[in-house]
C-alpha cells in the first residue's frame, strides 16, 4: 500500500521532472530526485561464484560466527538455459574470508525431492536470516515445474553448516480463487519486528496472467505480507494487501525481488523493477509501519552505469547486465554490500556481482 499523497505526488511530477532535466534516454541521467540516497552510496566489487557448467542466482549474504561470509544460492545446470530455475534450481553454500571473495562452494543445502513432494521440481529464491538462535533459510519450492505451484518454505538449522530441518509443507499458501494472490507465494523477505514474524511475499492473479495480452510480461507481480506469532506460523496474511501495486499506474508496471531491512527507525526495502521507472534499474522504498509504502526511488543501476566493461551479449541471454534479486549483507543491522544476481560473467550463463555500500 503506498501513502496515497506520496504516491500520487511522484506519478504527477516525474514526467515534468524528466522533460524540465532534458532527460536523455539514459538511465545514468534520470533526475536526481528520481534517485535514493542509498544508490549514490555503491561502488561496484565485481562479479563472484562464475561457475562452470551452471547459471547461478538468488545470493543470500550472512555473516557466520567465524567471521567469514556465507552465501547461500541458487544454481542450476547450465545445460537448461536461463529458464531452468523454474525445473531444476537447488540452493547451495559457498563461503568467503570477505565480501569481495574468492568463495568456495561447500554443499547443495536444499534440491528438488522429486514426485510426492510440494519442492519436487525446484528449490529457489534462497533468503538467510539468523532468528532466535537459529539460522532460517526461507525459500520457493514447486511441484510440477510451473509457477502456479510455487511456494515458500522455511529450512532451519543450528549451524550455517546444518544440519538442516527441512519443511514437509509449505509456510504461506496463495490465496483463494479470484484472489489477487491465488497463483502462488514466492520471493519471501523476512523481518522479526516487535516480537512478530513478518513475511513479505510476490504473487499474482492467476486470470490475469493466463489472460493477459501484454507482450513483455504476463500479469502483474504486487507484493503481500503476512504475520505470525510464531515463527514456523501460522501467518495470517495483512487484510491490507497487497501491501505494494503498482498495477494503477498503467502500461503493467509492477516490482518483485524484495529485500527489507529495517535501520533509522523505519522500513526499508529494495527490488527490482519492473516498469516504474524502467525493467534495467533497482527500487528503494521506505515505510513507517511497514504497510503503507512510499512513491520508489531508484536503488541501482545496471552494471554498465557503474564504468564496468564487460564483453558483448551473446543470443542466449535478453537480460544481460543487468542487476536482479537484491540482497544485503548486513553488519550490526546495517548494509555493508549489496549482492545481486547478474547473467553473463565468464562463463557467460549467471553469476553473484557484488556492489560495495559506502
Amino acid at each position: 500500500m503506498l501513502a496515497r499523497r506520496t504516491f500520487l505526488t511522484g506519478l504527477l511530477l516525474a514526467p515534468l521532472t524528466r522533460a524540465l532535466a532534458g532527460f536523455s534516454g539514459r538511465l545514468i541521467d534520470y533526475p536526481k530526485a528520481d534517485f535514493a540516497k542509498f544508490s549514490k552510496h555503491l561502488k561496484p566489487v565485481g562479479r563472484a561464484l562464475e561457475l562452470p557448467d551452471y547459471y547461478v542466482w538468488c545470493n543470500s549474504p550472512i555473516y557466520g560466527p567465524d567471521g567469514r561470509v556465507h552465501v547461500f544460492f541458487s544454481r542450476w545446470d547450465a545445460k537448461k538455459g536461463m529458464g531452468g530455475w523454474i525445473r531444476g534450481s537447488e540452493i547451495a553454500h559457498a563461503v568467503a574470508d570477505k565480501p569481495e571473495g574468492p568463495y568456495q562452494v561447500l554443499e547443495t543445502v536444499l534440491a528438488p525431492r522429486g514426485p510426492g513432494h510440494w519442492d519436487a521440481t525446484t528449490c529457489h529464491n534462497p533468503s538467510i536470516q539468523f532468528v532466535d538462535g537459529q539460522y532460517c533459510l526461507f525459500f520457493m519450492g514447486n511441484s510440477n515445474g510451473k509457477t502456479d505451484t510455487k511456494r515458500i518454505g522455511l529450512a532451519t538449522a543450528p549451524t550455517l553448516n546444518g544440519p538442516w530441518t527441512r519443511p514437509e509443507a509449505p509456510l504461506l499458501l496463495p490465496g483463494p480463487a479470484g484472489a489477487w494472490d491465488d497463483h502462488c507465494t514466492t520471493n519471501p523477505a523476512f523481518i522479526k519486528h516487535e516480537g512478530k514474524y513478518w513475511l513479505y511475499y510476490k504473487s499474482w492473479n492467476t486470470k490475469e496472467y493466463e489472460e493477459s495480452k501484454d507482450p513483455v510480461i504476463r500479469g502483474n507481480r504486487k507484493y503481500g505480507l503476512a504475520i505470525s506469532d510464531k515463527l514456523q506460523g501460522p501467518y495470517q496474511k495483512f487484510e491490507g494487501n497487497p501491501v505494494i501495486d503498482f498495477s494503477k499506474q498503467g502500461n503493467n508496471k509492477q516490482f518483485e525481488d524484495a529485500f527489507v531491512w529495517r535501520q533509522h527507525g523505519k522500513f526499508n526495502m529494495l527490488a527490482r523493477d519492473m516498469g516504474v521507472y524502467s525493467q534495467e534499474v533497482g527500487l528503494y522504498l521506505e515505510s513507517k509501519d511497514g504497510k503503507t509504502w512510499t512513491f520508489p526511488k531508484i536503488a541501482f543501476l545496471p552494471i554498465r552505469d557503474y564504468g564496468v566493461t564487460e564483453p558483448p551479449a551473446p543470443p542466449k541471454l535478453k537480460r544481460y547486465g543487468r542487476l536482479e534479486r537484491p540482497q544485503l549483507l548486513l553488519r550490526d543491522g546495517k548494509p555493508e554490500y549489496l549482492f545481486c544476481a547478474s547473467q553473463g560473467g565468464r562463463e557467460m550463463t549467471a553469476s553473484s556481482f557484488i556492489l560495495k555500500v559506502g
